[in-house]
């Protein structure tokens, strides 16, 4: 399918590009459309897409006509619609497709069902962040299969979602048991799609090159980034691919979405199963920053609770006094949340009525500062017990976890830990949630665990556990903090990047050190997505050259910090007893972070990569959105120990503007610039030693 002609960028101006449904080029063809990406089905004589187009581009992304999913109930595999006869598979023509039948052992299309977008879970806003709607606004479509004779009663839907204002669309299974007895599901594939392929080889490459789609799902954990965390996308060769050039056939253009174990569940009788979400991210570019801003726009949207960014401070210790002492100080200079962090003696898991109420009163206190509070639990890099930790698979005995050993969190105390959590925030109102050592993924072989029957079914059942506080946390408006990515289940925020025995190096290395952190985590994570760290105090050694107490004899170091952290659009963990020891140390913070609150729109929004950080010359970033009165906002750093000046030429496409752009320095007189035809201007930028300068652009009159 052709693109359409000349069109608003929608990075840009993502509003005329509506989701819908409408009659394909058959009688028995629906196409789901956005104008950036279409999926087009062909319903008889069985459900199967026929077309998966990239309407930015042109190009046709499906090669071949597989089955929708697949599932295997009792030891018994079944295709979910699909058609046969397809006999290339190097690419499909239109006038094939009247002659493929439908697999009579397959599950047959029934109808369809069509209608709004709909929440996966609830979202409570309670804190400051971008605007966005939820769910995200769009078109659903739910196809509907009755089961062959075999398991007589099944039905399964295929769910759908296409949003609008950007190449995303999401799908997930649901099957329900009306078979009359029970069932067991013992693994599925969501989603087939024979794409292009990414990569022609003859002979075997190390390294494959996938097809050029993002593709993620909300069954994710242990790592702190997409790719990391993916748990779900397999791309596989195609044994149907006869003709394709690689000589063994291995070439990976088939995408399969499936578990990596089990679930190995037990359908009852009446029991409707729901698969994982799966998202589907087609790209119009190879330029890195624009498939970068692609892929933080589906985060933008899908998990719209990542923009909340408050500024918070790690107080540590948990004794009352000192709880007071840095909500008075974070009330005084404009930080929002105070986390009672590892170390500080807080503990999420005390049922003592003293204790809670305590907690209580703290939380009302902070409360009545306007300040967040709340506090860190450790939850699977942990040793619980024999009869509580999870059963390596291997060897049928505890150890050899991913973190060494791990509770189960289908084990008794699993279950009683999430009970706590749950009692705890919701009879203390604590705002704040630092859940370390979140679920990596873990099997467990035990039989005895309540939580769940065997090894099959460990891992799904652990990770719905997880998913649901969680799910749980985001509908009470708890902020959580997590490690890995567990972003589409509703966590907040997780790390950055970087190295904690880094933060026990000299202070001049942890500060450019950090600023590469920042620069590379922001390639896939919006701002507020990622959190860094300030030691105020010792960590993990380093002395007095590493650490930034006494505050005010390290106030340029410390204020470094604040500048790339504030200006970067980031929030770190300062770790300390308290934010200032002096009027002066207090005065410094509160004006960063006046900057950041008075900026603070455009500090959110999205990060063009300027230069890196290599201590030989000035590096920096461009925060950007055309939305915006303030269309940019450039921040430049100079690692060296004299002034810098340097003649650069800034990529202001990102902005709208396109022509000429008011260009303030740190909130100064406006001065008017022209911009060149690639939409660039060139300033002229004197950094002090070891400073930074801060640009704001705006649209002229």
């Amino acid at each position: 399918m052709a693109p359409l002609g000349p069109r608003p960028d929608w990075l840009l101006d993502p509003t005329p590009y509506k989701a819908g449904l409408h009659q394909g080029g058959q009688p028995h063809e629906l196409v789901l459309g956005n104008g950036l990406l279409s999926r087009t089905f062909r319903l008889h004589p069985n459900a199967a897409t026929v077309a998966f187009d990239n309407l930015m581009t042109g190009a046709s992304l499906l090669r071949g006509v597989k089955p929708e999913a697949r599932v295997e109930l009792d030891g018994v595999a079944f295709a979910i619609g699909g058609l046969l006869g397809q006999e290339e598979y190097a690419y499909l023509r239109r006038e094939w497709l009247d002659q493929l039948t439908a697999d009579p052992a397959a599950f047959q299309y029934i109808r369809f069902e069509i209608g709004p977008t709909r929440p996966p879970f609830a979202w409570r806003r309670r804190r400051s962040c971008a605007p966005a709607a939820w769910p995200p606004p769009g078109i659903a479509l739910d196809l509907h299969f009755a089961a062959p004779p075999a398991c007589a009663g099944v039905e399964a839907v295929l769910h759908y979602e296409l949003y609008d204002g950007l190449p995303l669309l999401g799908k997930w299974l649901s099957l329900r048991n009306g078979s009359g007895r029970c069932l067991r599901l013992d693994t599925f594939v969501s989603e087939l799609l024979a794409v292009v392929e990414g990569e022609v080889s003859v002979d075997g490459v190390e390294r494959w090159e996938t097809p050029d789609i993002h593709v993620e799902s909300d069954y994710a954990f242990h790592d702190m980034t997409p790719k990391g965390s993916r748990r779900t996308v397999y791309w596989v060769p195609d044994p149907q691919y006869t003709t394709q050039v690689n000589y063994e056939r291995q070439t990976p253009c088939l995408l399969e979405c499936r578990p990596p174990l089990g679930p190995g569940l037990r359908l009852e009788p009446g029991q409707t199963f729901t698969s994982f979400r799966t998202f589907e991210l087609v790209h119009d570019s190879t330029e890195r920053e624009r498939r970068g801003l692609a892929q933080r726009r589906l985060y933008r949207t899908l998990a719209p609770w990542t923009q909340e960014n408050p500024i918070l401070m790690h107080v540590r210790q948990a004794d009352p006094e000192s709880v007071q002492r840095a909500v008075d100080q974070c009330a005084e200079v404009g930080f929002e949340m105070v986390i009672m962090t590892f170390g500080s003696g807080f503990d999420a898991e005390s049922e003592d009525p003293a204790y809670l109420a305590q907690l209580r009163q703290l939380a009302e206190y902070a409360h009545q500062r306007g300040v967040e509070l709340g506090g860190y639990s450790l939850l699977a890099s942990r040793r619980i017990g024999e009869d509580q930790d999870v059963i390596n698979p291997e060897t049928g005995a505890t150890g050899g976890a991913i973190f060494g050993h791990s509770p189960c969190l289908g084990s008794a105390w699993g279950r009683e830990y999430f009970r706590k959590l749950e009692h705890l925030y919701a009879v203390t109102g604590l705002d704040v949630l630092e859940h370390d050592g979140s679920y990596p993924g873990d099997p467990c072989a035990s039989q005895a665990h309540p939580g769940h029957e065997g090894l099959a079914d460990s891992q799904w059942r652990q990770w719905e556990r997880i998913r649901d506080f969680y799910h749980h946390c985001r509908a009470q408006g708890i902020y959580l903090n997590v490690p890995d990515w567990y972003f589409l289940s509703g966590a907040n925020k997780t790390g950055m990047g970087y190295r904690e025995t880094n933060w026990s190096l000299p202070r001049d290395r942890q500060l450019l050190l950090a600023r590469q952190n920042l620069y590379d985590g922001t390639w896939q994570k919006t701002p507020s997505m990622g959190w860094m760290f300030v030691p105020l105090v010792e960590y993990h050694g380093g002395g007095e050259a590493a650490t930034l107490e006494p505050l005010g004899e390290h106030l340029d170091a410390y204020e470094a910090h604040l500048a790339q952290n504030l200006g970067w659009g980031v929030q770190a963990c300062y770790r300390g007893p308290r934010l200032y020891d002096s009027e002066q140390t207090r005065a410094v913070v509160a004006r960063w972070v006046a900057f950041y609150k008075e900026h603070r729109a455009i500090l959110e929004s999205d990060i063009i990569h300027l230069r890196r950080a290599d201590g030989h010359d000035l590096d920096g970033i461009l925060h950007v959105n055309p939305a915006l009165p303030t269309r940019g906002l450039a921040m430049i750093f100079n690692p060296l120990d004299h002034e810098l000046e340097r003649t650069w030429k800034l990529p202001l496409y990102y902005t709208g503007l396109t022509t000429e752009v008011l260009v303030r320095e740190e909130g100064g007189p406006a001065q008017t610039y022209p911009l060149d035809r690639e939409c660039q201007l060139e300033l002229t930028l004197k950094v002090p030693a070891r400073g930074r300068r801060w640009y704001t652009l705006e649209a002229g009159a």
